[in-house]
């Protein structure tokens, strides 16, 4: 087996796989138009303030996987041409992934028809296009369950840290919006959970994503 990569897992959701997450049960549509080979997000996509808790810690777990990707340069191209116009480069990856990830996800929306709108797609009622099913990072790993819920569990919400805060367990760093014209100008920080869990996020848990209006 040839050296391949290594792929880490972030402990929880990042802030814009969460916003992903929740425009796609709303049947609300973030690709914009296809220019060329890279997906780019709509630029008038709708903003979100989010706050993420960790109700139970999920373990992590690791996989192998075979990675089908665009080479550099002229790397394999005399393979080209035997796959006729599909991915020739392939590399085994080492990948983590979360087992038992449970976590609350709290929305704000000026927009009372958007959130209307994702309470319908969790029921299957949505009437927006939907690109597939929900999934945790990869399209092979789906959510057991999406809830609806009326009061939220307790849970250790992610807070962000700034440069004089001290060390925190737990903490990582999360993406927030992601540029895939331009990746200088993706957008993340670090956060780390509170120490103990409340129902509640507190303020400076709510997070603009991708950005504030």
């Amino acid at each position: 087996m040839q050296a391949g990569v290594w792929r880490g897992t972030n402990p929880t959701i990042p802030f814009s796989s969460a916003w992903g997450l929740v425009l796609n049960l709303a049947g609300v549509e973030t690709r914009a138009a296809a220019d060329g080979i890279t997906t780019l997000v709509r630029a008038d996509a709708p903003c979100l303030q989010l706050a993420i808790g960790e109700v139970h810690a999920a373990e992590r777990a690791v996989l192998y996987q075979q990675l089908h990707t665009y080479p550099v340069g002229n790397s394999g191209e005399e393979l080209k041409g035997r796959t006729h116009g599909a991915k020739y480069w392939i590399a085994p990856a080492r990948r983590e992934l979360l087992v038992g990830f449970d976590a609350m996800l709290g929305i704000r929306s000026d927009d009372a028809r958007l959130l209307d709108a994702v309470v319908q797609g969790v029921r299957g009622e949505g009437k927006g296009d939907r690109y597939g099913l929900p999934f945790a990072g990869d399209n092979n790993l789906l959510f057991d369950r999406i809830d609806v819920v009326e009061e939220a569990e307790p849970a250790r919400w992610y807070v962000p840290l700034g440069p004089a805060s001290p060390a925190r367990k737990g903490s990582c760093r999360l993406t927030i919006a992601i540029d895939r014209a331009d990746s200088s100008r993706t957008t993340s920080r670090v956060f780390a959970p509170i120490s103990a869990a409340a129902l509640q996020p507190p303020a400076d848990a709510w997070t603009w994503a991708p950005r504030a209006p």
